[in-house]
């Protein structure tokens, strides 16, 4: 049995699809991030870093299994429940690269970008520009992997496509959309239609309520 510490954030809602799409029982523990429930002492003890979100496995025979970021709790319960990551290599490799694009490019670059346009305490306008500007440029990048392919690492659903979701799905905070990325809109259309996805959007949007 699984325990997510989360709420509605690009991040968080990586995981309770997965764990819909593996078809595996699950409890969402809300960490309301808005009033500063990342930085409470009880969720540090979970996870010091004070960010969402956090997978708990229980052991009765030991201590809890913890693990933090995201794109490594997609590869955990990928490779733990055999579905979501291909086991060809080249395959594998892809899944893999897109997964790291996602955490050292797309990812960066739409977080910062809708800090620098939303939640800073001043205007920055060459921050804005910067990260703007790369939030547009890393969609490109994936809209023209998407020209080529069904899926954003080849032919076959996975847990790249599940990290991308997130971030897509809060595009608005970052200030991009897909009038130029139609690829990407129809990649999009098509995940958000799944019924996993639906599932897992309404549970998480519930902790906001």
């Amino acid at each position: 049995m699984y325990t997510i510490y989360a709420f509605p954030t690009p991040n968080s809602i990586k995981v309770p699809i997965a764990l819909e799409e593996l078809n595996l029982e699950y409890t969402l523990h809300p960490v309301n991030i808005r009033q500063g429930g990342q930085r409470e002492p009880d969720f540090l003890t979970v996870n010091p870093a004070g960010k969402v979100p956090v997978l708990v496995e229980e052991s009765p025979a030991g201590q809890p299994f913890v693990l933090s970021e995201s794109a490594a709790i997609l590869v955990f319960l990928a490779e733990k429940h055999g579905k979501l990551l291909p086991t060809e290599q080249i395959a594998r490799a892809r899944v893999f690269e897109q997964l790291f694009f996602h955490a050292s490019g797309l990812s960066p670059a739409f977080g910062q970008s809708g800090y620098f346009q939303k939640l800073a305490p001043e205007p920055v306008p060459l921050a804005i520009s910067r990260f703007h500007g790369e939030a547009k440029r890393t969609l490109g990048l994936l809209d023209r992997t998407l020209a080529q392919h069904t899926y954003v690492a080849g032919d076959d659903y996975a847990i790249a496509d599940i990290a991308h979701f997130g971030w897509l799905w809060r595009r608005a905070f970052a200030g991009v959309d897909f009038d130029e990325s139609p690829n990407v809109a129809r990649w999009y259309e098509s995940i958000a239609s799944r019924p996993a996805v639906v599932r897992a959007i309404a549970k998480v949007e519930a902790l906001a309520a």
